[in-house]
């Protein structure tokens, strides 16, 4: 057994450890082992992006839930893949060459351009790879996926032509959300709300037939004046009931246009009479759709105004062209008032700037099986964590609206739709159409659709696609999804849809086909303040210098104790300082454990000779077993990082390690091996239960320790130690909590009367119990006390400094020792405790309290308020004995 260093060196643990795995082929999953499968598949990063801390949270979650089902016996596939990202890789390579060379895609044409981006994703691609394997995570590399393999490919046009041909895939000319910067329709889920600061523009429009009447319209968008084409009201509105079937002159781009009724107007909205503008806005589309109004569209697909009519605002960038239609209103007489208004703008998810409605020709999908994916969550057939999340999945699915899946870029899955060649006309809406994964006999009468499909409609099969039938019959359903809440609807939902809908499962049982069993929703990082992450504000560190500064395993298990479940995590880089003193801790410890001796793998626990000490820590040990795994079934992480490190930190090294040097320092041989036994059962208990958290260093403890010559990967997770036999557990237990608290309040005496630490000093415990002489030595140890005197009739003198205990009084004897000093800290002891006495006694009085909380919550009130009238009594006695 090698000795360990005197100090933890991630940096080369880390690496090493990594490698052995890689190179034992430790995390390739075997679709013919007879073990039970276990399955996650990794929510595909951009193949072009790089590590942040919403990666380093989603991955160590996930690897947490694999490390611990190969722990269990499980046959575990953790599948890996990366994401083409359509838009986000083209806006990438456009901006390039708009900086580097002055080019738009257009100009290279679309082969030259996708080879730029096959060589940008070759430069660029799978950084973020890499850096997933430095934060130790236990992927099966061998069966890494792409959304554009070939197979993939192939996978996603066999489904685009299967649906078009059961009528659910269709093309049509529709509202849709129109992002000008990224030049592409994009999916309502795409669209974010965000309150905006703008104002309202009240116009007057000028009635045709009664020349100097006007009609005044609140609007937020003046610029869209020209495309307006009618004036409606709501038909109960007596104020306009008159004008019904007149005209009204549009102000800019001057025309006469209809006034009409419809009942969607709402009659207290600004003044009432709304400007229809179909082109522009999905309510007045409808508008129009019903009343058979023309649609005018005014501006271009990059945003800029298209008005040749209006040349004052013709090729201004939309809101430019806002504020330029106002003067011009104004200029003319048409502006009543502008006033300041706050509204909700949709803002396109991909580019960030505001979306505009565009009437355009896309291809729609109609969602299958929707309700079948509401009854598997609403059954828990899938069950979401935190549950709350199932609510807003429901609503979802039951406002759905039909997918616009087509997308105006050149990166992508290439729609599998031909147009026949008409006088080079192509997309022309009544071209023969041909949708087949072949291309055409005839191909060169044919051309091909220019647009891709949208990037989530690749990766809502991602949950079985990413398999071959092989491994599909063994993993699929999978286990568990870990992502973040915002792609509850592009992704979670979609892929729910396309396992009910296609069955990739071994049979045709709805439970067969669910993409997962579990959903866990993690929260978002955020910084101290409660910001978002940006790299914009500064306030995003970078996860590849944190395990540069603090090891992998500080920084996993540092951000997993701050993540309580489904709630955002304010992120402090102490809290991974933290993390990594942890490891030090441990580290420590191990090797404190391994200088008295080689470790036993198999230690026997002999729970009679065992002393108090021991006892209570393996009782400890086996409480935390049973929360640690509690807290698991609920996805619970935080829950189970914070009582290891309780464990760890307060019960093992602060406690136990401390109490049992009186016996591995005795010449007691039997109790020497007895206190190093109970060492390694739960050195080895907690290098388990640490294991998928801090993978690194527990493996490298456990076999520098013995424990075992294979990786730890594979050790099972610990049991519980058997205690039943031991006789008065509850009442050694309640002893050695009484001995914990008297050893704390002597220590506080301590400090409070700055007497050093290092300085050996008397106490004296006046104690009615019998049982404390033979603890004589710990307590003088753990007080590091010259002497630890018995006296159950020591009368202090005055100015003597006392605690209240609950092995009785405990005494400071300090020569020095300050009676006004003394009688201060007794008076704030006595304050304190009189004011948690009274709040209690205060909710025992409430009649409602004592009638609606459980029976054993008011009990444990009326116990509290017990304790607190016997410690008063006696710290008001030792206030007196002062004097």
């Amino acid at each position: 057994m090698a000795e360990l260093p005197k100090r933890y060196d991630p940096k080369s643990v880390e690496p090493k450890w990594y490698q052995r795995w890689m190179d034992n082929r430790d995390f390739v999953a075997n679709p013919n082992s007879s073990k039970r499968p276990f399955s996650i598949v990794m929510p595909p990063p951009n193949i072009t992006g790089v590590l942040t801390l919403g990666h380093v949270l989603n991955n160590s979650i996930q690897d947490i839930l694999a490390r611990r089902a190969r722990m269990q016996g499980f046959e575990v596939l953790w599948l890996p893949g990366v994401d083409h990202a359509g838009i986000g890789t083209q806006t990438a390579v456009e901006k390039h060459l708009r900086r580097t060379e002055n080019k738009t895609r257009h100009d290279l044409g679309r082969e030259e351009f996708l080879r730029r981006v096959l060589a940008w994703q070759d430069k660029h691609g799978g950084i973020i790879i890499e850096q997933l394997k430095r934060l130790g995570c236990s992927c099966d590399w061998s069966r890494q996926r792409y959304t554009l393999d070939d197979p993939y490919v192939a996978a996603v046009q066999k489904v685009f032509v299967d649906l078009y041909r059961k009528g659910l895939i269709y093309r049509g000319s529709r509202m849709i959300n129109w992002d000008p910067a990224a030049q592409t329709a994009v999916s309502d889920e795409e669209v974010i709300s965000k309150p905006q600061k703008g104002n309202l523009y009240f116009v007057r429009y000028e009635i045709v037939e009664e020349p100097g009447r006007f009609l005044e319209v609140a609007t937020t968008r003046p610029e869209t004046i020209m495309a307006d084409t009618a004036m409606a009201f709501h038909p109960g509105d007596k104020r306009f009931a008159g004008l019904l079937g007149k005209h009204a002159w549009r102000p800019l781009a001057r025309e006469k246009i209809p006034i009409i009724a419809d009942e969607t107007i709402d009659p207290e909205f600004g003044t009432g009479v709304l400007k229809v503008t179909p082109a522009h806005d999905a309510l007045d589309f409808e508008i129009g759709q019903r009343h058979e109004l023309p649609i005018v569209d005014v501006l271009h697909p990059d945003g800029r105004i298209n008005c040749p009519a209006v040349p004052e605002l013709d090729g201004l960038e939309r809101f430019e062209a806002r504020e330029k239609a106002a003067e011009l209103l104004q200029a003319r007489g048409a502006l009543g008032k502008t006033e300041p208004y706050e509204n909700s703008v949709g803002f396109s998810d991909r580019s960030d700037v505001p979306i505009e409605p565009r009437i355009s020709e896309q291809w729609f999908l109609r969602y299958p099986k929707t309700k079948e994916a509401l009854a598997v969550v609403r059954d828990h057939l899938i069950r979401f964590f935190p549950p709350h999340w199932e609510k807003v999945y429901a609503q979802w699915l039951e406002n759905i609206r039909d997918w616009c899946i087509s997308r105006q870029v050149w990166w992508g899955h290439r729609i599998p739709a031909w147009y026949r060649k008409e006088k080079s006309e192509i997309r022309n809406p009544k071209s023969e159409i041909y949708v087949g994964v072949e291309r055409p006999a005839d191909a060169e009468n044919w051309a091909q659709d220019q647009d891709t499909l949208d990037t989530w409609f690749s990766s809502w099969l991602w949950a079985y696609e990413t398999m071959d039938i092989e491994t599909r019959k063994k993993f699929y359903p999978t286990s568990a999804l870990v992502t973040a809440p915002d792609i509850i609807f592009f992704w979670v939902a979609r892929m729910i849809i396309a396992g009910l809908e296609f069955k990739p499962g071994k049979s045709d049982r709805v439970e067969d086909n669910i993409a997962f069993r579990d959903v866990y929703f993690t929260g978002l990082i955020r910084d101290k303040l409660g910001r978002k992450m940006s790299k914009s504000l500064g306030n995003s560190p970078d996860p590849l210098e944190l395990i540069d500064k603090y090891g992998a395993d500080g920084l996993r298990f540092g951000l997993m104790r701050i993540a309580p479940r489904g709630q955002d995590i304010r992120f402090d880089e102490k809290q991974i300082e933290e993390g990594r003193n942890f490891a030090t801790k441990l580290w420590n410890v191990a090797r404190f454990r391994q200088m008295h001796g080689s470790s036993d793998p198999a230690p026997k626990i002999d729970d009679q000779t065992l002393s108090i000490y021991a006892l209570e820590l393996l009782a400890r040990l086996n409480e935390t077993i049973d929360a640690v795994e509690a807290a698991y079934r609920e996805y619970q992480f935080n829950t189970v990082a914070q009582r290891l490190y309780d464990f760890v930190w307060s019960d093992y090294c602060d406690w136990f390690v401390e109490a049992a040097k009186t016996e591995i320092f005795s010449e007691d041989e039997d109790k020497k091996k007895s206190a190093l036994a109970v060492m390694d059962f739960v050195l080895s208990a907690t290098l388990r239960l640490l294991h998928p958290f801090m993978p690194h260093i527990t493996e490298e403890l456990w076999l520098l320790l013995g424990f075992g010559s294979d990786s730890i990967q594979f050790a099972g997770p610990p049991e519980k130690v058997g205690l039943d036999d031991v006789s008065d557990l509850v009442g050694k237990r309640e002893l050695v909590s009484a001995i914990y608290q008297t050893i704390q309040a002597g220590r506080n005496l301590r400090a409070e009367f700055k007497v050093p630490s290092n300085r050996k000093i008397q106490f004296i415990l006046r104690t009615d119990n019998n049982l404390i002489s033979s603890e004589i030595p710990t307590l003088t140890r753990l007080l590091n006390a010259e002497e630890v005197e018995l006296d159950p009739k020591y009368q202090a003198q005055a100015g003597n400094p006392v605690a209240v205990t609950p092995l009785g009084k405990i005494f400071l004897t300090v020569a020095a020792a300050d009676r006004a000093g003394e009688q201060q800290r007794l008076d704030k002891e006595i304050a304190r405790i009189e004011t948690e006495a009274r709040a209690v006694e205060e909710k025992l009085k409430n009649k409602s309290f004592v009638d609606r909380a459980p029976a054993a919550v008011v009990e444990e009130h009326r116990r509290r308020l017990k304790d607190f009238s016997a410690q008063l009594q006696k710290l008001k006695q030792a206030r007196e004995s002062l004097n």
